[in-house]
């Protein structure tokens, strides 16, 4: 339970929103969504899900924008999950239609057997669609990568040996969100492809599909599906996983 501990300190720290705007002129914005459930008797099964996101305006041309999330599972008191994932990025002028970003990614992941990953690099994004209702940006990124695993035998035998993993990688990234039926729902997605440079068979994806209805005055309901999947995993762990969940989220915007 240690990452749900972290994202709920971070949560009343107010530091950190899937699909909060960078391009935004808003001084501060932050959502804050938990979903889960919880099952006892002839089956056993906890599952909390948490996300926290929040988009800061740090200068006139510098808007620093956190993403987080957290995930666990247990299944008759034996734990499936217990991820962290969070998604750091400093952008540069980003009102423009072209501007470049700086970006840190640190993650855990129990199921599969990533003690630590983290990357950081440099790229861009342009914004496609800026409307009303509807935005759609694309971005690209080069990464220096560090994974370090509780394993040494992979389903890709050339890195077998080493609990550590060390590699560039590229990535392609899209990203958008749709107001429907007159801003009564909220259509919002991301998804990522991200190779390595040196071996392009070592390539991750992922991919969020969210929807969201507001009730008052910032709440929401929302429901989300994640699939991401792994190429290069340790031996006796699956390449897919998706999760769908529901629950409720809190969006905070500030003028100054």
């Amino acid at each position: 339970m240690k990452h749900q501990l972290l994202v709920l300190i971070l949560l009343f720290a107010q530091v950190a929103h899937a699909q909060l705007n960078e391009s935004d002129t808003l001084k501060f914005q932050l959502r804050a969504a938990i979903s889960g459930n919880y099952q006892k008797g002839n089956v056993e099964m906890l599952t909390l899900r948490s996300r926290l996101d929040a988009v800061s305006k740090l200068s006139e041309n510098l808007v620093f924008k956190t993403q987080n999330s957290t995930l666990y599972q247990s299944f008759f008191q034996r734990k499936a999950d217990n991820d962290l994932f969070s998604r750091n990025y400093l952008y540069y002028n980003p009102q423009q239609r072209l501007y470049p970003y700086a970006i840190a990614y640190i993650s855990a992941n129990f199921r599969r057997k990533v003690d630590l990953r983290y990357f950081a690099g440099a790229g861009a994004t342009v914004q496609a669609v800026r409307s009303k209702h509807t935005q759609l940006k694309f971005s690209a990124n080069a990464v220096y990568e560090q994974s370090d695993f509780a394993a040494n035998a992979y389903n890709d035998a050339r890195y077998n040996g080493s609990s550590s993993i060390r590699l560039w990688r590229a990535t392609a990234f899209v990203m958008g969100n749709s107001w429907l039926f007159q801003r009564r729902i909220r259509l919002f997605y991301d998804a990522y492809w991200q190779p390595a440079l040196q071996q392009r068979s070592n390539y991750r994806t992922q991919f969020d599909l969210g929807i969201e209805t507001p009730l008052w005055k910032g709440l929401a309901l929302n429901a989300l599906y994640t699939r991401t999947h792994e190429n290069v995993v340790p031996l006796g762990t699956q390449t897919t996983d998706s999760i769908l969940t529901f629950g409720l989220s809190y969006a905070l915007n500030r003028k100054n």
